[in-house]
């Protein structure tokens, strides 16, 4: 792996931590200060994955279209937009970093747009994983087609691991009421107190993993098609 993978893939660490943390609003730090200046670090790790990422953005527009370029193009492209829509209510509902614009108005429309934002961005976020899962792992254990060890128990644990993990993941993203804020059946953001944020995250973690599996097996189809 070189220095720019390592780099690329410290910053999407980061980056997944930061929105896991953040998806749980002010709850973990009652302070506004807190959430506003962990989401203008997201921001900054996202202008920095841009750049580094800037020559994929320059050749949207070139070569032919298969399959898999459509699916990672669009989940790319659903990602930046999400970005764009929380930085922009971001900045409007800000109490602290932001005020020295002096926005007036539009306080409902940035709180509707944020909510759905965050949920559709942490949804691509999780897209997006699988789609390089096989770079995170230095493409050992993460294939799924048939191969000599599909037999071994080395290769049978961990996908039964994944599997419970997953289907876990089902479990947290109606409990949790994610495709509630999808879908903007539920406008307010509801944290189960009696629950905790460590249980909170667990379970977003575990949605990550479901939906990061779901685009991986995909996309592995795809390359496999092509």
């Amino acid at each position: 792996m070189t220095k720019t993978q390592r780099l690329r893939m410290t910053i999407d660490i980061t980056m997944t931590i930061l929105s896991i943390i953040l998806m749980g609003g002010n709850y973990l730090f009652p302070a506004d200060l807190v959430h506003e200046i962990l989401g203008v670090a997201l921001f900054v790790l996202w202008a920095i994955h841009i750049t580094l990422n800037r020559r994929w953005y320059g050749a949207m527009f070139k070569g032919k279209y298969n399959p898999y370029r459509v699916m990672q193009t669009f989940i790319n492209c659903g990602i930046l937009i999400c970005t764009i829509f929380l930085m922009i209510s971001g900045i409007i509902l800000s109490h602290h970093i932001f005020t020295f614009l002096n926005i007036q108005g539009g306080l409902g429309f940035a709180r509707i747009a944020h909510l759905l934002a965050s949920h559709w961005y942490y949804l691509f976020m999780s897209l997006h994983i699988g789609l390089h899962v096989g770079m995170i792992f230095g493409n050992k254990g993460t294939s799924t087609s048939a191969g000599p060890s599909t037999g071994s128990w080395s290769a049978i644990i961990p996908r039964i691991i994944l599997a419970l993990i997953s289907a876990y993941g089902i479990y947290a993203f109606i409990a949790r009421g994610v495709w509630k804020y999808l879908i903007l059946r539920q406008q307010f953001f509801f944290f189960d107190l009696e629950r905790g944020y460590v249980l909170f995250a667990l379970d977003y973690i575990s949605i990550i993993i479901l939906f990061a599996t779901i685009s991986h097996l995909i996309a592995s189809r795809l390359k496999k098609n092509r």
